[in-house]
């Protein structure tokens, strides 16, 4: 775990770098291209780059027609804006028709900060991966972003990508990382309780394995970056291995990883499943740091949870 690379950034750096690649990636911003990082793209491919100025609904239907053309529309602005007040265009013009459209909601989470509850989406999740056929993917890191872009632009159909403002760890700089869409990343085997983790949770996924190591318990660390189609194969192997599940996730504790987790895991294998995330509340502002630590998004929350879990077998 070494350098600390907001995703959104790592989002801006792949779409300049595929979209030399391909002449049919096209991008659109909501006058947030300096924040989305969507102007690295606007920098070196001008023509290819549409601002739709602060109208979300009319971007999402602009790149709905520009899927029909044979292009590969990336489309981006803050999550609050995309899953939020874009849901029935993305539902209806994107979705319901099953086009090949990328949502790639940047500054979503508690950790964007000082922009308060108003800004900080914590709903996005749950709200995406009601839309049938849609993907919903929340990368844990940099070199995960990347791979998460270049996955899209091969994957023909919708999908809704998510990224944050704060810079986080990169875990995942191995020779053996491999990215696939639906298929989750072992990044630890344990025997007594299993940690599934998403996004900047991955990292304190880890942290926390090692803190309950030191305790003599045994955890798995499960990187569950794609939380739409869900790998329930290998919710399944580690259900039936460790008889304990914590979700872990910076998302509200409704509707998002841990709830997709729990309903695939009560119909085939009903195991304890203790849900880490924000607690059904708004966010508030302050400082991403201290912010992660008043929700209790951390290591230390990681814990607990995965304590209460053991409890329950």
């Amino acid at each position: 775990m070494a350098d600390k690379i907001a995703t959104r950034e790592a989002y801006g750096d792949a779409l300049a770098e595929f979209g030399a690649l391909n002449e049919n990636i096209v991008v659109l911003d909501a006058d947030l291209a300096e924040a989305t990082k969507t102007i690295k793209f606007k920098k070196k491919f001008p023509e290819r780059f549409f601002d739709c100025g602060i109208a979300e609904n009319n971007m999402f239907g602009v790149c709905a027609g520009l899927s029909t053309t044979g292009k590969i529309p990336f489309a981006s602005t803050f999550a609050m804006f995309a899953a939020g007040r874009s849901y029935e265009q993305i539902r209806n013009s994107i979705g319901y028709p099953h086009l090949n459209v990328k949502i790639c909601a940047t500054h979503a989470g508690i950790s964007v900060g000082e922009d308060g509850a108003t800004h900080q989406c914590n709903e996005d999740i749950a709200l995406m991966r009601t839309i049938p056929g849609l993907v919903v993917i929340n990368p844990s890191d940099a070199i995960e972003a990347r791979a998460a872009i270049e996955a899209a632009i091969n994957y023909n159909g919708p999908m809704y990508m998510r990224f944050g403002r704060l810079a986080i760890s990169v875990i995942n700089d191995n020779d053996d990382y491999k990215f696939e869409i639906g298929k989750a990343i072992k990044m630890a085997d344990g025997n007594d309780v299993t940690i599934v983790a998403n996004g900047m949770m991955v990292e304190q996924a880890l942290i926390a394995k090692d803190m309950l190591k030191e305790e003599g318990i045994s955890a798995s660390v499960i990187n569950m970056h794609t939380v739409k189609p869900l790998d329930v194969d290998t919710l399944i192997s580690e259900a039936k291995k460790t008889g304990a599940i914590v979700t872990s996730e910076e998302h509200n504790i409704v509707g998002g990883l841990g709830s997709a987790v729990a309903e695939a895991l009560c119909e085939v294998c009903p195991v304890p499943v203790i849900k880490h995330g924000v607690n059904d509340e708004f966010g508030r502002s302050g400082p991403a740091k201290e912010l992660i630590e008043y929700y209790g998004l951390t290591a230390k929350g990681i814990v607990e949870k995965a304590k209460i879990a053991i409890s329950l077998k």
